[in-house]
């Protein structure tokens, strides 16, 4: 593996581990709303400063404009979703809930895309994946009743977020990484802004602590902008089942991370749940690499 690869591997796995962990510390003082428009704007800003630098264009013919409708739906619906819930579970738990977002993807591919890709092993990893969730439901109930809430929530947003994918791909419409999440964000922002608006006025916080502000700048400037420029380099040069590997790293990492740096509580019950997740989505990656190999995937 090439070393500027490599490093491109580990800062994606990086973004994505402290991800969660800044989602929830951006909106102390200041309210999730806030700490999400916040966010997507300077995110907005820094992709279009992208774009003019790169003299990347950002296409408007009509399957482009459906798909920057598409990645909307998941910058704005799923985002703001976890957000919201991410007041009410620890920081740790929203990385391990969204790596069930590859079987809720396959399910969609196969019903709406017609893939056909589904087999024995693939549903007994479904299977893995839905009894770890119901572990993490139980833990949910050991910590207070808010935390069953924020777990539906991140639950949803994970939907939200594997249907936006489907969609994206079933429209085809062939974009490079920059102008799609470009366009998506275009079309997003406004419906944040909306939301502020709606929900507090457009009233910029009375308090917003520092930790608060540091956590809005790096989402904006490193999560939204280079974390989506190394992951599409690093899905573009290396194997797809490197790629997958994240999927497995982040949720253990982001879960200790939380309880390290955050004080979040991790009980027998909440490993049992993360443990049975990651083995179905090791199961998953496996059956799915022998598909390919075997032109089946």
């Amino acid at each position: 593996m090439k070393l500027h690869l490599g490093l491109a591997y580990i800062g994606v796995v990086l973004i994505w581990t402290t991800t969660p962990l800044a989602i929830q510390w951006s909106s102390i003082g200041a309210g999730f709303v806030f700490g999400a428009t916040a966010r997507m704007s300077i995110g907005l800003s820094c992709l279009l400063l992208l774009s003019l630098v790169l003299r990347q264009p950002i296409p408007l013919h009509r399957p482009a404009l459906a798909s920057y409708v598409a990645v909307a739906v998941q910058l704005y619906g799923s985002m703001l979703v976890t957000y919201w819930s991410a007041q009410f579970v620890p920081s740790g738990w929203i990385s391990v809930i969204f790596g069930l977002s590859p079987f809720m993807t396959a399910f969609m591919a196969a019903a709406y895309l017609k893939e056909r890709s589904l087999g024995w092993g693939k549903l007994f990893a479904y299977s893995l994946g839905v009894c770890g969730l119901l572990v993490m439901f139980n833990s949910a109930l050991e910590l207070h009743q808010q935390a069953m809430a924020g777990l539906i929530g991140v639950l949803a947003a994970t939907f939200i977020h594997a249907a936006s994918a489907v969609w994206v791909k079933q429209i085809n419409a062939c974009l490079g990484a920059l102008p799609l999440v470009t366009g998506g964000l275009s079309l997003a922002v406004p419906l944040y802004l909306a939301t502020w608006y709606g929900m507090e006025g457009l009233a910029l916080p009375q308090n917003i602590e520092p930790k608060a502000l540091y956590s809005i700048i790096y989402l904006g400037v490193i999560a939204t902008t280079l974390g989506f420029a190394l992951y599409y380099f690093v899905l573009n040069n290396m194997q797809a089942t490197n790629v997958a590997m994240m999927n497995l790293l982040t949720p253990v990492m982001s879960l200790f991370l939380g309880y390290s740096v955050n004080q979040e509580p991790i009980t027998p019950t909440t490993l049992a749940g993360t443990a049975l997740i990651m083995l179905a989505l090791l199961i998953y990656e496996t059956v799915n690499r022998r598909q390919a190999r075997n032109g089946c995937g």
